[in-house]
């Protein structure tokens, strides 16, 4: 949606609850009320063989469908991430699920992978690319509730996706889905990467990880990553720690938070995974970014890109031209003369 048109749906978006909120603005992206692509300044970042526009993308969680990504590529993201998809539809967990605080610019949720199924997924997400075959789109993969195979069921659907995918994340550190978190664990991530070694050919594969882990765990996943040549990971999902600065009535709350909060926590993880790699590893940084500065935090942490979903529930679609125009002044203050030569710089 245009960014005037979000000003006047800015009062009842945020009257609806959480989740009939979030699915009347995919409605007006699908409706292509996003109005043209704005100007925006050139800060291309060179990943993966390929050049991205700009190193701000969309999360996973926001068009879980991919009903939407032709309208939201017109907000000026340099790539999209559609997902989570599973294997089967199914419902996720019961309502509500989804929860807003504005005064602290967070959110929690407990959705568990709703959605449609990957079958109705690929019929939406080849449309979508029809509409703009430029964009670049990941696709975030993970198994259904009731999935007692969870290797095969990985297997299966990184093998759908595939040819619709510019690049892959396997979430595994979702805290909505019970058990899908122990995939973390070194035994159990080793076995599940040897096992979508055999699918992915030469696809670029990426983990999301939790922000809730020891030094000791990431540690192995990053060896991991480097041992099963992963091309990346993101860092991180939600926490299932409560932060001091979140609604009291959330304590008691299952799921993960999300939002301004998460901002810290985050990004300390993003810096250790850099540092244990080595910088050998590409990372994305996700979590609390709700300006240019955070933005500019996590490159300076270790980001070879971005991703943000919160900060547009409470700042809208004006957030990705902020951001973008924020980082080209920060960058410019500093004297880089590039995204690349502003990674890691906090990590020396």
């Amino acid at each position: 949606m245009t960014f005037d048109t979000y000003k006047l749906m800015r009062p009842l978006l945020m009257a609806l609850p959480a989740e009939a909120a979030h699915h009347a603005a995919l409605l007006a992206l699908r409706a292509g009320l996003a109005g043209k692509a704005p100007v925006l300044p050139q800060l291309p970042v060179t990943l993966w063989g390929r050049t991205f526009a700009n190193p701000l993308g969309l999360a996973a969680g926001f068009d879980k469908d991919a009903v939407a990504l032709h309208g939201l590529s017109k907000l000026g993201f340099g790539f999209l991430e559609a997902g989570t998809v599973t294997l089967r539809a199914q419902e996720g967990n019961p309502r509500p699920r989804v929860f807003r605080d504005t005064k602290t610019h967070s959110v929690l949720n407990r959705m568990g992978f709703p959605g449609g199924g990957v079958d109705n997924f690929l019929i939406n997400i080849e449309k979508q690319r029809q509409c703009n075959p430029q964009m670049i789109v990941g696709i975030n993969i993970g198994i259904n509730k009731d999935s007692s195979t969870p290797r095969e069921d990985y297997a299966e659907i990184l093998g759908r996706v595939l040819p619709q995918a510019d690049y892959i994340t396997v979430n595994i550190s979702s805290p909505n889905t019970p058990g899908l978190r122990d995939l973390q664990r070194a035994k159990a991530l080793d076995d599940l990467l040897a096992s979508l070694a055999l699918v992915r050919g030469a696809k670029h594969l990426l983990v999301k990880v939790s922000p809730d882990m020891a030094l000791e765990e990431l540690n192995d996943v990053v060896a991991l990553a480097l041992q099963h040549q992963l091309s990346g990971l993101i860092l991180t999902n939600t926490t299932i720690t409560r932060p001091e600065n979140i609604p009291a009535v959330w304590r008691a709350e299952k799921g993960g938070v999300s939002g301004a909060p998460l901002r810290g926590l985050s990004t300390a993880m993003l810096k250790q995974a850099f540092k244990i790699s080595g910088g050998k590893l590409p990372l994305i940084g996700v979590g609390g970014i709700m300006n240019a500065d955070d933005a500019y935090e996590k490159i300076r942490a270790g980001a070879s890109l971005l991703q943000v979903y919160s900060g547009l529930v409470f700042h809208g679609p004006s957030l990705v031209v902020d951001i973008l125009h924020g980082l080209e002044k920060l960058l410019a203050r500093d004297g880089f003369s590039s995204v690349a030569s502003a990674i890691g710089a906090d990590c020396q």
